[in-house]
């Protein structure tokens, strides 16, 4: 954790997580601005830097949104909160296309979900209809917000007005 810093685009919006290292050469080649500094240090041979928790971007990046985010399974297992979809079991998590590719269904956001072994082999090549089964949410694309979290274990307490912000 105290390797990551909160990256804000000039309207103070959440873009990324990168580490203290990265956040330090942004500041020095001024592209970024520290909002938050920390406790900690990096020195170099001649010097030593604060490093900061928060750091802004002192441009406007346009961000990509909607459909133009890539499917991962690890975006999809953080969306689902490491929950089988079918049965709500977190052990032996694997992908499932709710319609399969075999069936004409793509990897997209609304067709994939979480789902442990036996909830996936049990479904197999069918639709969830045909194998008795039920879905507990309705999939989606995740916010942008949830790549975010995805980046780190636990959110810094200094990062939270930013995160809330953004959630407003």
């Amino acid at each position: 954790m105290s390797d990551k810093v909160l990256v804000l685009n000039a309207t103070y919006e959440p873009l990324n997580i990168c580490s203290a290292r990265r956040a330090l050469v942004l500041m020095l080649k001024q592209k970024a601005e520290a909002v938050e500094m920390s406790g900690r240090t990096m020195r170099s041979a001649e010097d030593v830097f604060r490093l900061p928790n928060v750091i802004k971007l002192r441009y406007f990046v346009r961000v990509p949104r909607a459909d133009t985010r890539r499917v991962s399974r690890r975006a999809v297992l953080a969306r689902d909160q490491h929950r089988c979809q079918y049965c709500g079991s977190s052990s032996h998590l694997t992908i499932d296309h709710i319609v399969p590719r075999s069936r004409g269904g793509g990897s997209t956001w609304d067709n994939i979900v979480t789902s442990c072994a036996p909830c996936n082999s049990r479904k197999g090549d069918r639709l969830p209809s045909e194998a008795n089964m039920s879905l507990r949410s309705k999939p989606r694309q995740p916010d942008p917000l949830a790549f975010i979290f995805m980046a780190v274990n636990e959110i810094h307490r200094s990062w939270k007005r930013y995160l809330e912000y953004a959630v407003a």
